[in-house]
């Protein structure tokens, strides 16, 4: 079997550069979210959960969709949110089963601390890349997961 050369290698190439990309982003949003969270007293992840549900409670599974997470995780940290008094499962009228998530007082209290330190980096953000890019690249990525969305599903990928 021959490499693919032409389009189609450059199209693996941007796929792959994409990957490394997003991977090492990941890794370094994760660092700063760590730092972020510390001093609140929660980690990364809890912060994460507990910010899927601070518009609205939405069941575990519904989080999970939303941040891209297996339900297993969210649920894990889920339990654990609520064992610290960082949020409650209150009754969901749609489903009788599957509970809802919602932030207790001291859940939105401790996101709240990590709003000052989050809203610095984002200052800091928009003033290395300019307003513009800032929210050009916010929307690029945005698209890329809404792409990534619509040409898969649960199956695992062709090949």
């Amino acid at each position: 079997m021959s490499e693919p050369s032409g389009p189609d290698r450059a199209r693996q190439d941007l796929l792959t550069g994409t990957a490394l990309a997003v991977f090492r982003l990941n890794g370094q949003l994760l660092a700063v979210s760590e730092k972020l969270a510390r001093p609140a007293g929660l980690t990364a992840a809890w912060w994460q959960v507990l910010g899927a549900v601070l518009r609205e409670p939405l069941p575990v599974s519904g989080i999970a969709r939303a941040m891209g997470i297996t339900r297993q995780s969210v649920q894990r940290i889920a339990d654990l949110l609520v064992r610290e008094g960082l949020a409650a499962y209150v009754p969901n009228p749609a489903h009788r089963r599957a509970k809802l998530l919602t932030p207790t007082r001291a859940g939105r209290e401790a996101v709240a601390r990590i709003d000052p330190g989050h809203a610095e980096l984002a200052a800091r953000l928009a003033a290395e890349l300019g307003e513009e890019a800032f929210a050009e690249t916010a929307r690029a990525l945005e698209r890329l997961s809404q792409a990534l969305d619509a040409i898969t599903d649960d199956a695992d990928p062709p090949g």
